[in-house]
């Protein structure tokens, strides 16, 4: 199997600042996150939980609401306890 790639499809930085503002607006965005990241591709867990650490960083650097961070600390585990099972 070497020489064979595998197609990743990850949040952008455009699509991560579009999230991080309806976050800021108060609006729900696991559903965004969810329909840009099945755009008919599968995203490996490991490459998602960097992108959701990632963006956690980022909004602990930019003051962002605790509810907030919470809900996305809430999917960093949801996604370890996928890739324990």
């Amino acid at each position: 199997m070497s020489g064979v790639k595998r197609k990743r499809n990850v949040l952008n930085v455009k699509q991560k600042l579009e999230i991080l503002q309806n976050l800021d607006n108060g609006e729900s965005t696991s559903s965004d996150a969810e329909d840009v990241l099945n755009e008919g591709n599968i995203v490996s867990q490991s490459a998602a939980l960097q992108s959701v650490e990632t963006l956690l960083d980022y909004m602990g650097q930019s003051g962002f609401d605790n509810g907030d961070i919470t809900a996305v600390r809430k999917i960093c585990v949801d996604i370890r306890q996928e890739m324990n099972k």
